[in-house]
């Protein structure tokens, strides 16, 4: 019978054995110096697919790494099995440092940000001028997501054949925002790619657009089916002869180059994660003019210093109209 209390020695204690070993624990990480690197071309529910070199790696992210989660776009580092044969898995080792992000919140009031894209140098947004009508404030917002995460913007204007797109053209002439028109037939017959190619070669292109604009049609026509077979696309539905991309996808552009990445359908692009500082930024001819303004100026304020900045000639007062624009749209929900 075992005894407890003032009487208990020390065969009464019963100790649970170490099942790690007896290693002690230590917060130093290898270095993983002979890692290789890669490129993260799709997410899939913690599975990434990485282009290594010529092949195509499946991978899961590392331990060590905790919260930290690698996107399309990323360069990694990666361990393991790097052959891409199939049930392989490497490990996602190191994230390297971004070039830039494309980042959006479900809703104004998440406090939670999405980084949709890591490391792209342009964000190509298409709208079309007419079924669906073409949604302005949305336009903005991605030009203010664009601005903010150091990506230069593209406006890609798809079927041209059943609205006209002059009004469109106004409302961004003073952004100095390179544009794209295309039709129903060229996004059909290939010319529209083919123009749009010429903004894309060398670069990484990510592409944003609601439902029914075009984008997708246009993402497969820059990029032959036989090119997407080989990045695995693990993330594309089809369906009723209509692709949905249900998740970012990376695709490689042959020819000069580059990369396209094929982002879902959006319905909203929330901004709460914008600091309205770094949009000015992307307006280098009113940039100087807000070493003026007061502390946190909103750039919208009576004190601002940016009024004066117009009226002594520095700069087009439309540009200044056009910042504030932007820089409202960010207090002000869609479709308000």
């Amino acid at each position: 019978m075992r005894r407890y209390g003032k009487h208990t020695d020390e065969d009464d204690i019963r100790s649970r054995p170490n099942r790690k070993g007896n290693r002690p624990r230590t917060n130093i990480r290898p270095k993983h110096e002979d890692a290789a690197g890669g490129m993260v071309l799709t997410v899939d529910r913690g599975r990434l697919t990485c282009l290594v070199e010529d092949r195509v790696v499946m991978a899961m992210k590392a331990r060590e790494l905790g919260r930290k989660a690698a996107v399309v776009g990323d360069q990694v580092a990666l361990v393991g099995d790097l052959s891409g044969r199939k049930d392989t898995l490497a490990r996602i080792v190191r994230i390297e440092e971004r070039s830039s992000v494309l980042r959006r919140t479900a809703d104004d009031d998440d406090p939670y940000e999405r980084v949709v894209v890591a490391n792209a140098d342009q964000l190509a947004i298409v709208t079309a001028l007419a079924d669906p009508e073409p949604r302005p404030r949305l336009i903005d917002r991605c030009l203010v997501a664009a601005f903010d995460g150091g990506l230069e913007p593209l406006l890609v204007m798809t079927k041209s054949d059943l609205a006209p797109p002059d009004k469109l053209l106004e409302l961004y002439g003073d952004l100095d925002i390179p544009f794209v028109v295309t039709s129903r037939e060229e996004l059909e017959n290939g010319d529209a790619a083919g123009r749009v190619r010429t903004h894309l070669d060398g670069r990484v292109t990510a592409f944003v657009g609601h439902s029914g604009v075009g984008k997708t049609t246009l993402v497969n026509a820059l990029v032959p089916e036989d090119r997407r077979r080989t990045t695995g696309h693990v993330n594309a539905v089809t369906g009723r002869g209509r692709h949905t991309t249900t998740s970012a996808l990376a695709l490689p552009l042959s020819g000069a180059g580059g990369w396209v990445v094929d982002t879902p359908g959006v319905r909203s692009f929330g901004l709460a994660h914008i600091d309205p500082s770094r949009v000015i930024h992307a307006f280098p001819d009113l940039e100087p003019g807000t070493e003026g303004c007061p502390r946190a100026c909103s750039h919208d304020e009576q004190d601002c210093a940016l009024d004066a900045w117009v009226e002594e000639g520095h700069a087009d007062p439309a540009r200044l109209y056009s910042l504030r624009r932007l820089l409202a749209t960010r207090e002000r929900r869609e479709g308000d």
